[in-house]
C-alpha cells in the first residue's frame, strides 16, 4: 500500500513538472511575440514564475494559473518588466509596463 502511494506521488510530481515546462515554453513564446509587436527585445530570452495558484479554466476544469515575469528593452539600454498570464496552458494576457509606470495589456489572440 505504501509503495503504491509513493508511486502515485512520483507520478503526480512528474506530471506537474512536465505541465510546468510546457506552460513555461508557451509563456516564453507569448513574451517574445509581444516584444516583437512593440518592436522591443526580450532580454535573457526567458521568463520566470512569479505566481502559481489553483484556478478554473473556461471549460470549468480545475487547473493552475501561473504568472510569468520577463524583462524587455525598447531602446537597448533600459530594462522594463512584463508579465504573461497563463491559465492551464492557455495564454490569458500579456501585460507590458510603460515608462510612466502604467501597464498596457496586449491582446494575443
Amino acid at each position: 500500500m505504501n509503495s503504491l502511494l509513493i508511486l502515485l506521488a512520483c507520478g503526480l510530481i512528474a506530471w506537474f513538472w512536465q505541465d510546468s515546462l510546457r506552460t513555461r515554453e508557451r509563456a516564453v513564446q507569448a513574451a517574445a511575440q509581444a516584444c516583437r509587436e512593440i518592436n522591443a527585445q526580450l532580454l535573457d530570452q526567458t521568463v520566470s514564475l512569479e505566481s502559481l495558484k489553483p484556478a478554473r479554466s473556461k471549460s470549468g476544469r480545475l487547473t493552475f494559473k501561473r504568472i510569468y515575469g520577463f524583462n524587455f528593452s525598447v531602446a537597448g539600454y533600459e530594462r522594463r518588466s512584463g508579465r504573461a498570464f497563463m491559465v492551464g496552458q492557455v495564454l490569458e494576457q500579456v501585460q507590458i509596463d510603460e515608462v510612466e509606470g502604467a501597464g498596457t495589456t496586449i491582446d494575443m489572440k
